[in-house]
């Protein structure tokens, strides 16, 4: 009954995600009135305010103990981990170096294909992965240690890796001038709210309005003022109709291609099922959440709106068809997930 309330409850925000429909209001409202000049510089401090205690918060949230408890686990985290850090950098590569010999003038410019490269980079998303691996009755507490690690390592290994993929990073910064941004942006709030968990975790897990609100919130104002300045730059002069259906393909083949290959790993290295279940949950993610302020402090503001769209268009192709994955294994026998539990 609990998995199919939240199976339910997935289905319900695919039909009319709140989140979604903001974003894309963002989008249409930078498209027809564009921030500019004193207004501009004044959002961006907002973005850094928010971007702030989303991580301060974040950091106050997660309760140490938890996280050492589900790590024993080490091989099947460090898959993840290496499905989300080495395999998605590896196949954006490959793929961008196939399709620009097969199709040099065909597919969508190098903007795009920066902001593709940049989303192999990203660690997991937490909500959903742990959202969809509870529906398809997986390892849960794995799933909760997999996607918090990935989101840590990610504030290091993220700007790292889009600097070592792309070639350069933003305006003339180096990969570790961006490790240290983003340390400097990111990393300290969170550990910041970890130092202060004692006092402000209990406010923060009885309020979580306060991270709906600096999560969500950010990432809306972080979308809307860099599509402001992708727009003064003729973003949509650049981005047509075609190549968004292209980036969609292109991103719905990536997370194909990824989900086979985690899912084929798994039952190599003889994980349970629900192990499994959690590898490819965790390992096929890109979050959101954490991709579009990371972009906000490694990019130029003019260049964030069209690094973002393959990442918001990925997002919402992992959270359909991943809902129809869970599905699918929330239904398998009872006496299967015993046998592999014992195997």
């Amino acid at each position: 009954m609990h998995v199919h309330c939240e199976y339910r409850h997935m289905c319900s925000m695919k039909r009319f995600d709140p989140f979604l429909m903001a974003l894309i209001c963002a989008i249409i409202l930078a498209s027809v009135l564009p921030c500019r000049g004193q207004m501009q510089h004044l959002l961006q401090q907002v973005v850094t305010v928010l971007i702030t205690l989303m991580f301060f918060f974040q950091g106050a949230k997660l309760q140490r103990h938890a996280i050492i408890e589900s790590v024993r686990d080490w091989r099947l985290q460090g898959t993840v981990l290496l499905c989300t850090f080495a395999l998605f950098p590896v196949l954006g590569i490959g793929l961008h170096l196939l399709f620009k010999s097969i199709f040099p003038d065909a597919l969508f410019g190098e903007d795009l294909w920066s902001g593709i490269l940049f989303l192999c980079c990203l660690p997991s998303t937490v909500q959903s992965s742990i959202a969809l691996t509870s529906i398809a009755r997986g390892n849960v507490p794995a799933a909760i240690c997999a996607a918090t690690v990935s989101n840590i390592a990610g504030i290091a290994l993220t700007p790292l890796l889009t600097g070592l993929v792309l070639g350069h990073v933003g305006a003339g910064h180096s990969p570790l001038e961006s490790v240290l941004d983003v340390a400097k942006e990111l990393l300290l709030p969170f550990l910041l709210g970890q130092i202060l968990q004692t006092w402000v975790g209990p406010i923060v897990r009885r309020h979580k309005f306060l991270i709906s609100f600096t999560d969500r919130g950010s990432i809306v104002v972080v979308v809307y003022t860099a599509f402001s300045s992708a727009v003064v730059e003729g973003i949509w002069h650049r981005v047509s109709l075609a190549h968004l259906l292209e980036v969609a393909l292109l991103d719905s083949f990536l997370l194909a291609l990824v989900l086979f290959l985690s899912h084929a790993t798994g039952k190599g290295m003889k994980q349970s099922v629900e192990s499994s279940i959690t590898l490819q949950f965790c390992g096929s993610k890109k979050s959101l959440a954490s991709g579009v302020p990371m972009a906000s402090v490694i990019f130029p503001a003019g260049s964030v709106g069209i690094i973002v769209l393959p990442l918001m268009i990925y997002h919402q192709i992992q959270l359909f068809t991943c809902t129809l994955l869970a599905r699918h294994y929330a239904r398998r026998p009872a006496i299967e997930e015993n046998a592999s539990s014992h195997s």
